[in-house]
């Protein structure tokens, strides 16, 4: 059954709005065709030949998701190859004709070309097809803005979405003065036509930046408070929809917002979770990354990245059963690399192949004697929690491979050491005596020098 179409919706409430649609506002999803350009062999980059090939079916699939992320009502989506790249509106002439028509037929106000524009095709398309038009990044930035709760998080967003639209000054709809997550092309205060002066921009932007190295310095205040207790910090990173909230909440037994929703997760979550024979780290569970996610976000959202840089240890999550899985993998290692981590040489990296409960079983035997005969990957399902064990005892072991074991005889009169020992190391054992408490603690090196001053004289006691 076709949708009902917008003007019906109106109708029934009493007539069609004659205003044009730039000045309307609507509280329901705008009728949205989803458009994914799909390259030739003659304009794909030699860059790409070495990287795992997406299929074009699973790129589609993602567009669409995305557009659904911010509860856009999908009428149609398709690929569309091209051959060649037009500098005027990237499609060649007949295929806008081709998606003018659609949009006429369908009544379809916004069309998603998963791909960036410049200013001149967004502007050239919107008026070929007479609707709006987003772009990849624009509609990437509109989920962070729906998905922003946090002060932080909108301070973020609303940076990366302002530097991007200082070249954008073409659209008559632009937003400058946005303080919450929303829909760029539904109209509300703050709206500015083409002749916005570039300085206000550049001016807000001074004071987001302003704002957000205030944050930066804060969270390097409570990053220097944590590194005086012994819990480790171990980061959560993937493709976005891999997974990480899900794993977060089982290895947590918490509530963190998890759902089948690209971008479910944006402003970062800390927890303490026990490993098997004692002591905790921290986890922390942070914005999921995307293809072609653009450098320009990377930078603003830097300040909750950074505690990615600042982590004991990194578990990076993928969707082992998605058919894009290494291609999403190479995305991550190139999120990261912009952040300054190489995958391949930073130790503190452990995959996490999550989703093996979607598997079917003869691929999902073949990981898992792969697993149980290397040390590499671990094989898990953060929905059954299966593997979950193997995991904790993995951070376990790699948390405290450097950290060194240590029995002393502590006079009970030592109370405010005894205290400072719970601070700052982990008490694997305490045997109280008359005159000593015998402990056998676990000392992290950040800590080793201040203990040694403070214990050393009773050590072999």
């Amino acid at each position: 059954m076709k949708p009902k179409s917008r003007k019906a919706a109106e109708a029934e409430k009493g007539g069609a709005s004659q205003e044009p649609f730039a000045e309307r506002e609507e509280s329901f999803g705008a009728r949205a065709l989803v458009v994914v350009p799909v390259f030739g062999p003659k304009i794909r980059r030699s860059s790409d030949t070495a990287r795992p090939e997406r299929s074009d079916e699973a790129r589609l699939e993602e567009a669409v998701g995305l557009a659904r992320a911010i509860d856009l009502e999908i009428v149609s989506a398709g690929l569309v190859t091209l051959n060649s790249l037009r500098p005027a509106t990237l499609f060649g002439t007949g295929k806008v004709e081709e998606l003018g028509l659609t949009v006429k037929t369908e009544d379809v106000e916004l069309v998603v070309v998963d791909h960036p524009l410049t200013p001149i095709q967004q502007r050239n398309l919107e008026k070929a097809l007479n609707a709006k038009v987003l772009d990849r990044t624009g509609l990437i930035l509109e989920i962070f803005g729906a998905r922003a709760r946090t002060a932080e998080g909108r301070l973020q967003v609303e940076l990366a979405h302002l530097k991007w639209q200082k070249s954008r000054l073409v659209r008559s709809w632009t937003h400058l003065e946005r303080q919450r997550g929303g829909l760029g092309f539904i109209g509300g205060p703050g709206e500015t036509q083409i002749e916005a002066d570039r300085r206000l921009i550049q001016e807000r932007i001074s004071q987001l930046e302003k704002k957000l190295e205030q944050v930066r310095r804060t969270r390097d205040l409570h990053r220097k408070q944590r590194k005086k207790v012994p819990q480790p910090v171990v980061a959560l990173v993937g493709y976005t929809n891999a997974g990480k909230s899900t794993l977060f909440n089982r290895l947590t037994e918490s509530e963190v917002f998890a759902k089948d929703l690209l971008f479910a997760t944006l402003d970062p979550t800390l927890r303490r979770i026990p490993l098997p024979h004692g002591g905790e780290v921290i986890l922390s569970d942070t914005v999921g990354f995307i293809s072609d996610l653009p450098t320009h976000l990377v930078a603003a959202f830097r300040a909750t990245l950074e505690e990615v840089l600042e982590a004991d240890l990194i578990l990076h999550v993928r969707d082992i059963s998605h058919e894009d899985t290494d291609a999403q993998a190479v995305d991550v290692a190139d999120t990261l690399r912009l952040l300054g981590i190489e995958e391949g040489s930073d130790e503190r990296i452990i995959e996490v192949w999550n989703k093996i409960d979607l598997l079917d079983p003869t691929r999902r035997e073949a990981i898992l004697q792969a697993n149980r005969a290397d040390a590499g990957a671990i094989a898990v399902s953060a929905v059954t929690g299966e593997g979950i064990d193997t995991l904790l005892r993995r951070i376990e072991a790699r948390v405290t491979q450097e950290r060194s074991v240590y029995e002393i005889d502590l006079p009970l009169e030592e109370g405010e050491t005894l205290a400072w020992l719970y601070r700052s190391t982990e008490v694997l054992d305490r045997r109280d005596g008359d005159a000593s408490s015998h402990l056998t603690l676990r000392v992290a090196p950040k800590q080793r020098d201040r203990f040694m001053q403070r214990c050393r004289t009773y050590i072999g006691s």
